[in-house]
């Protein structure tokens, strides 16, 4: 990691596994986080951590070396942004979630909240987890009936915590529950015939009874 200049100067090749290793020893860490307001003293830090300074000086070097700390003792911002850039970053929202029908802000608030296929935490905010809820409840074919246990596998495709979320659906109105069974009666795309009472069909044909013997 030393530049060509010497000592101290970043070339540009710190990732995170390397920062981790460097920063996981307590004196190191303890010299990264002083030096991130000014130069490192190497005698007050030993003095603060109740080590022999020779121990400091030995772990300061190697912070040098590695281009974390620079000439002037200080933190070398740089590195740390190569290091925040090398960390893996989530997907983004599959497109084939979005489709069509969505506004500017409902797409990005989608966008923000779903990585991949997946949602990646349920909005805190109210107005944001009705748009991602009014998108779970698009899963659901209004007029059919669907068992509790389907309705928990479809939505823990999209999230572990499929309880809450099938919570939040039913409370919110884009579901509707009555005798074990769930029915979709809200959201875009619904056509009226689907929020009338009549009771919508199962979703999967039971099997045929036996025949009386």
């Amino acid at each position: 990691m030393t530049g060509r200049g010497g000592v101290g100067r970043y070339d540009g090749l710190m990732d995170a596994g390397q920062f981790l290793r460097l920063a996981v020893d307590p004196v190191r860490l303890h010299l990264l986080g002083r030096a991130v307001t000014g130069s490192v003293d190497t005698a007050v830090a030993a003095t603060d951590l109740g080590v022999p300074e020779r121990e400091v000086v030995v772990a300061l070097g190697k912070l040098r070396a590695a281009g974390l700390i620079g000439d002037d003792l200080t933190l070398d911002l740089a590195a740390l942004r190569d290091v925040a850039s090398s960390l893996p970053r989530q997907p983004p929202i599959d497109p084939a979630l979005l489709g069509e029908g969505w506004t500017e802000e409902e797409a990005e608030i989608l966008s923000r909240f779903f990585s991949g296929g997946r949602l990646s935490s349920i909005p805190a905010s109210h107005g944001k987890r009705l748009v991602v809820l009014d998108r779970l409840a698009q899963e659901f074919t209004p007029g059919l009936r669907y068992p509790e246990a389907e309705v928990n596998f479809t939505l823990q495709m999209f999230n572990a915590d499929y309880a809450s979320l099938r919570r939040h659906l039913v409370d919110e109105g884009f579901l509707t529950r009555a005798d074990g069974v769930y029915w979709r009666t809200g959201g875009r795309h619904l056509p009226l015939s689907a929020t009338e009472p009549s009771m919508p069909e199962l979703s999967h044909d039971p099997q045929p009874a036996e025949p009386a013997g």
